[in-house]
């Protein structure tokens, strides 16, 4: 009687909501700052896992190549050190040259402009945070996003050496550029690590402050 009663929803989470939570879209729960001011904590972002590749169900596996990922997505790749998932920015790409001087990106023999960066970006971090933080536009080819860095903290990543992206690699970084664990501590990203595309703010609350919800966030698309 009971697999009676319970039939309808198990086959409903095996046949329909796994294959689409694994294949088609997904959700991820931000608990650090290291996209901040784009991302903060206890954004949930959705995921869309078509950005790329279909792939065969709980696997990593590809049916069918989409696309690849370009400089400026926003993405979700597993960790090469321990496959945990993480959020991050797609800097270089396949053929790319880079390298970074405080703070600073060169791409191709190019320097990226920064500008200033509108308030409305930094109003949902910390008073703290935004006291001692340094916020500007990024413009990362014909797209642009908000970056920051926190002076005070002793980070010997500022600065890397110029570095050639092989084939099948991916060069990714947080917007945070001084709390962030990246491709400058981990190396670089083999395709097949990629998840999807990070694309909107489904829904945040203040993970630092009782979990108030953050309604100017829900339903915000990701620059």
């Amino acid at each position: 009687k009971q697999w009676q009663e319970w039939r309808g929803t198990i086959l409903f989470i095996l046949f329909v909501l796994i294959p689409v939570k694994s294949s088609l879209a997904d959700w991820n729960w931000v608990p650090t700052g290291s996209m901040n001011p784009t991302i903060v904590e206890g954004d949930m972002v959705y995921v869309n896992k078509l950005a790329y590749d279909l792939r065969f169900p709980l696997t990593l596996k590809s049916m069918k190549h989409i696309s690849d990922p370009e400089r400026g997505d926003i993405s979700v790749l597993f960790s090469p050190e321990d496959d945990i998932r993480l959020v991050k920015r797609v800097i270089g790409i396949p053929g790319d040259e880079i390298y970074m001087v405080n703070n600073i990106l060169f791409i191709n023999g190019e320097k990226l402009k920064y500008s200033e960066l509108s308030s409305e970006h930094t109003q949902d971090l910390m008073a703290e945070l935004r006291q001692h933080s340094l916020f500007a536009t990024e413009h990362l080819g014909e797209r642009e996003h908000a970056v920051m860095s926190v002076p005070r903290l002793a980070n010997e990543k500022r600065s890397f050496s110029k570095i050639v992206i092989p084939e099948g690699h991916y060069f990714v970084m947080g917007d945070n550029r001084d709390m962030s664990k990246d491709s400058r501590y981990f190396g670089l990203i083999k395709r097949k690590l990629f998840v999807g595309e990070a694309t909107d703010v489904i829904v945040s609350f203040n993970i630092l402050d009782k979990y108030q919800p953050r309604l100017g966030r829900f339903f915000k698309s990701l620059d």
